[in-house]
């Protein structure tokens, strides 16, 4: 078995699923690793550590009695802290929401948790998601996994360099002008941003209705379809959404042609 920082999210979620790792020697891991290298990074907001856990047990139980819930099952996720998830904070990067609590969880959350995956804690972004640089002024800048004296991009700070560490398999960011295809880029991991109108916007932080789009940071452009193929498509929620076609997987993995 390979060092989980060198598995992907689809070799991850495939490990899980053969018993090869289970999700709670993944989430030890992965926090373990949160540990040692946040306070370089300041990549999350949150770590949910007991919960966490919790969740990783309880899909170890269901996978031995024959019970997986989806793709992703038993794979911790951490998120840009502006996708709510009901009865937690979601700060959004500003001082003004402390304290909030979602009452409802964000569409593109819930689809990933229908197909397994659970919360490990949320993670740094630039304030009201409104930031090309990763910068904060209250939470303080996130660093660049690769080299802590340069930017992460933004507005999806966290998730850019948090993916980079190995410090979550794959993250969710937002993108308005920018907002995944730069810490992408700085971070030197694999962005996605869909289509508007592909993806839910519903529930997580609104920045500009005519161009906000959700996608994924992963290390593979393979991960990124991993996770399209789960959170895209209509949703009632969101009218932007009616008519989306359903995600071609087997068209994303065709090789690019001349």
């Amino acid at each position: 078995m390979k060092d989980p920082a060198e598995l992907t999210l689809t070799e991850v979620a495939a490990a899980i699923r053969r018993r090869k790792l289970s999700s709670t020697e993944l989430t030890r891991w992965m926090l373990e690793r949160i540990e040692r290298w946040q306070p370089a990074l300041n990549a999350f907001v949150r770590v949910e550590k007991d919960e966490a856990l919790a969740a990783a047990k309880a899909a170890d139980r269901a996978l031995a009695r024959g019970a997986p819930k989806g793709p992703l099952h038993g794979v911790p996720f951490a998120h840009k802290d502006m996708y709510y998830s009901k009865g937690k904070p979601a700060g959004c990067g500003s001082k003004v929401r402390e304290g909030w609590i979602a009452p409802v969880t964000s569409t593109a959350v819930a689809r990933l948790e229908a197909a397994g995956s659970f919360r490990l804690g949320a993670l740094h972004m630039s304030e009201f998601a409104y930031n090309p640089t990763g910068h904060n002024s209250y939470l303080g800048p996130a660093r660049n996994a690769w080299d802590p004296t340069r930017i992460t991009g933004g507005s999806s700070s966290g998730s850019g360099t948090a993916v980079a560490a190995r410090l979550v398999p794959a993250a969710l960011g937002s993108d308005t002008g920018g907002s995944i295809r730069l810490p992408a880029h700085f971070c030197g991991v694999t962005g996605f941003k869909p289509t508007y109108g592909r993806v839910s916007r519903a529930n997580a932080l609104p920045l500009s209705f005519t161009l906000d789009t959700v996608g994924p940071l992963t290390l593979s452009a393979e991960d990124c379809g991993l996770i399209m193929g789960i959170i895209a498509g209509p949703d009632p929620l969101d009218p932007t959404t009616i008519g989306a076609p359903p995600w071609n997987g087997k068209a994303a993995k065709t090789s690019p042609k001349a």
